[in-house]
């Protein structure tokens, strides 16, 4: 059960995260974003910073899982 609630929690706090960004003003432009953008090399920022979430994600699994296991009484 406390998986489930850590879990709602985490994506409650993603999705308000999500919804604090305010958008910009049109007239202003982001330099870099919109180079990579044009290069088509923003999906290469985009997979690795996804590979690197993922990566910490089941790291964490993978630890919470063993501490369970050695926090079983033997």
């Amino acid at each position: 059960m406390s998986k489930i609630v850590c879990f709602a929690t985490c994506c409650l706090c993603f999705a308000l995260a999500l919804g604090a960004q305010t958008p910009e003003p049109t007239t202003t432009s982001v330099e870099m974003a919109d180079t990579l953008r044009q290069s088509g090399k923003i999906y290469v920022v985009v997979a690795s910073v996804a590979i690197i979430f993922i990566g910490i994600v089941l790291f964490l699994f993978r630890l919470e899982r063993r501490i369970q296991q050695l926090e079983r009484p033997s």
